[in-house]
């Protein structure tokens, strides 16, 4: 199945600013940190946009602390008025952002995002004219059930001129 991708992807290993366009997402959160959820966010998106028959797009985007998962529908689906949602999820509009972008290779894990998130954060110092802007998030392109060395994610993290 072809997915729709809301954004690009930023190659593995490396290093970019790009703008994310404005959409409209769902939402899940928890009380807790990302990591400890277990792929409970997105099982929760996942149900519901099964139930509401939304295409899957790609990537979904994921706040460590507290945790949430965004997923973004697709132009047909976000016009619908009609979507049933299940409590903990919820339909939010996202403006545009742009972001510095780390691309990744390999597992979904906490190091994985911490030391990404140190070499972007690193990068992003280095590019003059650019500023860090908010905290860093995990932007994952697969499924939670594919085999981890094809895996493919990014770090983002906010950032402005200045």
């Amino acid at each position: 199945m072809a997915y729709e991708a809301a954004y690009p992807m930023t190659e593995a290993g490396v290093c970019e600013i790009k703008t994310l366009p404005a959409g409209v997402v769902l939402k899940a959160r928890s009380s807790k940190e990302y990591f400890s959820e277990n792929n409970g966010l997105f099982r929760r998106l996942f149900e519901a946009i099964q139930k509401n028959q939304v295409p899957m797009t790609t990537p979904v985007e994921a706040e460590i602390r507290p945790g949430t998962m965004i997923f973004y529908l697709d132009p047909k689906s976000a016009q619908r008025s009609n979507l049933n949602l299940e409590t903990g999820v919820e339909r939010l509009a996202v403006q545009e952002r742009v972001v510095a972008s780390v691309g990744i290779r390999g597992g979904y894990s906490k190091e994985s995002f911490e030391e990404n998130s140190k070499k972007l954060m690193d990068w992003v110092r280095s590019q003059p004219g650019w500023k860090v802007a908010g905290e860093p998030y995990a932007v994952y392109w697969n499924s939670p059930f594919m085999i981890w060395f094809l895996k493919r994610s990014e770090v983002h993290l906010p950032v402005q001129k200045g």
